[in-house]
């Protein structure tokens, strides 16, 4: 069984869109109709960039973990494509390996800013515009957010930090906006195939970027404040 969305007349902002999963959330709403519009602090045109430029109608580089450069590019987009009614929140990273005894504080710093700030920043500047159209969050925390484990202490509570600040943004939008997020575990991309031995277990960033197409559809208007698996079977 096939499923299809129809976001014609919608414009959706997705954070991170150089990246595997940000590329694969920007071809998705791009094929269901909307208006998309990418922003990333790499540049589209660096050779780590994943996103195909034809696939956005723009593209706005900044700094997300810098409040003045997200204020900036929410009112480029809505100045540009006049509204806003889908927030993509897929920026983010990972590091891991110590002990919390052994992890540098700039470690601990970068991952908060880096997972929790730019989903929290983007979410502030995106909200006001968002209420008017009664739109959508989604926001990528992750399978290890729900238990400690060893070595990623600072990567599962950044991403536990947006389960929870997911939770607060749909309490206190009921009726308006609704915010939920996706919770991978390990994603089939370049960097991750680089650092582990693939497995066919691993989950493809577009069937997450499809599950996120869903959240922010009218098939989910009764779903608001919800961590949805996303790692299939591994």
């Amino acid at each position: 069984m096939s499923v299809t969305f129809d976001f014609e007349g919608t414009v959706a902002l997705v954070t991170g869109a150089c990246g595997a999963l940000g590329s694969a959330a920007a071809a998705a709403f791009a094929d269901a109709g909307a208006t998309v519009a990418a922003a990333d602090v790499v540049d589209v045109d660096s050779e780590d960039s994943l996103l195909d430029p034809e696939t956005v109608d723009s593209f706005h580089r900044g700094d997300f973990t810098d409040e003045s450069a997200v204020a900036e590019a929410v009112d480029a987009v809505v100045a540009e494509h006049g509204r806003l009614d889908h927030l993509l929140n897929v920026a983010g990273t990972w590091r891991g390996g110590d002990h919390v005894e052994e992890t540098a504080v700039e470690t601990f710093d970068m991952l908060l800013d880096v997972n929790l700030k730019t989903m929290f920043l983007a979410s502030k500047h995106a909200l006001p515009h968002l209420q008017e159209t009664d739109g959508a969050i989604v926001s990528v925390s992750a399978e290890a957010s729900l238990e400690g484990g060893t070595g990623d202490a600072p990567y599962r509570a950044s991403k536990a930090g947006i389960r929870l600040m997911t939770e607060s943004i749909a309490e206190e939008n009921l009726g308006t906006v609704r915010a939920n997020a996706v919770m991978p575990a390990v994603l089939d991309t370049p960097m991750n195939r680089e650092m582990m031995e693939p497995s066919d277990d691993w989950v493809q960033p577009s069937e997450v970027a499809e599950v996120m197409l869903f959240l922010c559809s009218d098939a989910a208007d009764v779903t608001s404040g919800a961590a949805v698996p996303v790692y299939g079977e591994s």
